[in-house]
């Protein structure tokens, strides 16, 4: 399923910890490559209200080429009474750390959180309750960015970089790994992996979660389930927004081109590029923020239209 450095996974198990099969088992899944903040990461993770009533388990995939950040991870693991197993999947690719923590994955559920995301002190609990509530397959919480103080004030208006999913035809189609629980038992039946072509380029996600819906999963919405996420100063930009809008309309083309019973060009070519005309229209108002909430609306039709056009699909990291 996945690529990972063939050396045996590292276990970093707390002193007396005790094994109970009477609790329902989570892995927490998180990727990292070469940033600190991982260890805060892991404190919120051990700081879960009803972490006790769990079998919880973290899996952290490397994806640096080194190993550096072992000693760190296993020492922030102990000192938090974490069970965690550090996996180091030195590719450079983030579906390649994501399929790693599926593979090294043996509980009931998997959640995944990024490794510079601060899971609020109820997260595990709204996810775990909705999941029952619902008997989903997978359950989305929202990502609440943060932003710099030298990020302009037009982005802090529009918050572009906040995370909540979209409904179509009062159902969730597609999903994010930047806070979900997902049942295992679907991920194994269906052999769902992240596609390694998209792990440099973005819409490994999108793509993974619209797979996950064809093979008949539910995917259900936590609103409580909060997570937090500080933007890095470089990616409060528009035009690294017009980017990234633009990639994951190229990830939304891919999926018209599998799925239509007709030829997308005929349909969706022009509508596409008819929405992100209007939108380029709706962006000459006056007002920095509408202005750029309209642009960044349109680059995301612009990146449907260019690969419904045979535009190759660009690489965002």
């Amino acid at each position: 399923m996945t690529q990972v450095e063939d050396t045996a996974d590292i276990r970093c198990e707390p002193r007396g910890a005790v094994k109970r099969a009477d609790r329902l088992a989570i892995d927490v899944c998180i990727c990292t490559y070469r940033r600190p903040a991982v260890v805060e990461a892991l404190a919120a993770v051990a700081a879960q209200d009803e972490r006790q009533a769990i079998a919880l388990r973290v899996i952290v995939a490397d994806n640096a080429p080194g190993t550096e950040a072992r000693a760190s991870i296993c020492a922030a693991a102990e000192k938090l009474g974490l069970d965690l197993v550090y996996v180091h999947a030195p590719e450079k690719n983030i579906s390649i750390a994501r399929n790693a923590c599926l593979t090294a994955a043996r509980a009931d559920w998997l959640a995944f959180v990024d490794d510079d995301e601060r899971p609020s002190p109820v997260w595990l609990s709204e996810l775990i309750a909705e999941a029952q509530r619902g008997n989903w397959d997978a359950v989305l919480g929202p990502v609440q960015a943060e932003y710099p103080e030298r990020a302009p004030s037009w982005l802090r208006i529009c918050d572009l970089h906040s995370t909540q999913p979209v409904w179509v035809h009062g159902r969730i189609e597609t999903g994010y790994t930047g806070n979900v629980l997902l049942r295992r038992a679907l991920i194994d039946r269906a052999d769902l992996a992240f596609r390694t072509e998209l792990g440099r380029s973005g819409g490994e996600d999108i793509d993974f979660f619209y797979r996950l819906r064809d093979a008949g999963g539910r995917i259900g919405y936590a609103p409580a389930a909060l997570i937090h996420e500080p933007v890095p100063l470089e990616r409060t930009s528009l035009g690294y927004l017009l980017r990234r809008n633009f990639r994951q309309g190229q990830t939304h083309a891919r999926r018209l081109k599998r799925c239509s019973q007709i030829r997308p060009s005929i349909f969706h070519l022009p509508l596409a590029m008819a929405k992100a005309l209007l939108l380029g229209i709706a962006a000459c108002r006056p007002g920095t923020a509408a202005r750029n909430r309209n642009l960044a609306r349109a680059a995301l039709h612009c990146g449907v239209a260019a690969r419904l056009a045979g535009v190759a699909e660009i690489k965002l990291y």
